[in-house]
């Protein structure tokens, strides 16, 4: 029943927005973080464990996660749909995202050391020398890029098998989820036994990402944007967090930069506290119109 994944997808959305996230004692993925734990050390064999780590853990998250939805579904295909949206809420990411950034940007205006504090929620990067415009900057990049790994990857996992197999596709959506956070744990140049889990990632947000910026670009009714980024995404060293990065900053028209890795200068100044807040308006629009798509392809 088509209809069961689309009521999935609009539950997910409901409680993302009426809660923000599950508490941390019961999240699935902070106890999927548990799982991944004890493997972040040295090894004798750093790759070749990163590559077991990286085939079994995603697939036995992804088929613990179909066998009960399917298992739900053979209850009641309402039961399966319920199932289906708690998946989806617990691996996609918006309000809390929206929420952190602007909180953040809120606080450069008048309390700089709480935005300090706050960045390191959002950005793998030491504030304590930041400048307010380069706080701002760190967020608007932030949200750009979780906009990708913390939402559009996942529900474009769901939505490509939703049309096959409730069940399917919310695993689908769980082994994403899986492969982002073993990336986000592991995935470290001075961590060899994450290099194939990096790598994985890298594979499975080629699209997503550019999906993403793809969104954005819809939800700023600028779609011409993307025609101008392309030398701007591939400026960070990853594939793929460049491109939705990217694309914010050419539509808010401004600078964004992480000092010694990369600079995207659609702008001549870092974002004040109104180009960032816009910022965050665009990626939460953008968050709605994945929510929709996703729930669009899922009826068909």
């Amino acid at each position: 029943m088509p209809v069961t994944a689309t009521v999935a997808v609009v539950v997910a959305a409901v409680l993302d927005r009426s809660f923000a996230e599950l508490p941390t004692r019961v999240h699935p993925v902070a106890l999927f973080g548990r799982l991944v734990a004890p493997f972040d050390r040295e090894w004798a064999h750093p790759v070749a464990v990163g590559a077991l780590v990286a085939l079994f853990l995603p697939a036995v998250a992804g088929g613990v996660v179909a066998a009960t939805t399917w298992g739900a579904s053979l209850v009641s295909p309402w039961a399966g749909a319920g199932v289906a949206a708690l998946v989806l809420f617990s691996t996609t990411s918006l309000r809390m995202l929206l929420d952190a950034t602007a909180t953040v940007v809120a606080a450069t205006t008048d309390d700089i050391e709480t935005a300090r504090a706050e960045l390191r929620a959002l950005a793998g990067r030491d504030p304590a020398s930041l400048s307010a415009g380069e706080i701002r900057s760190a967020a608007v990049e932030s949200a750009a890029e979780n906009l990708a790994d913390g939402l559009v990857a996942p529900l474009f996992a769901f939505a490509l098998l939703a049309p096959v197999s409730l069940s399917l596709a919310a695993g689908a959506a769980a082994w994403v989820k899986a492969v982002n956070t073993l990336d986000s744990m592991l995935g470290y140049h001075h961590k060899p036994v994450g290099r194939v889990p990096a790598r994985l990632d890298d594979v499975v947000m080629w699209l997503p990402a550019r999906a993403s910026a793809v969104l954005l670009a819809v939800a700023a009714g600028s779609p011409g944007v993307l025609s101008r980024v392309q030398s701007l995404a591939r400026r960070p060293a990853s594939p793929n967090s460049g491109w939705p990065m990217a694309t914010l900053a050419a539509l808010l028209g401004t600078r964004l930069e992480k000092p010694g890795h990369y600079l995207l200068d659609a702008g001549p100044d870092f974002p004040d506290a109104d180009t960032a807040a816009r910022g965050v308006r665009l990626v939460s629009r953008a968050g709605l119109v994945a929510f929709a798509l996703t729930g669009v392809v899922a009826w068909f």
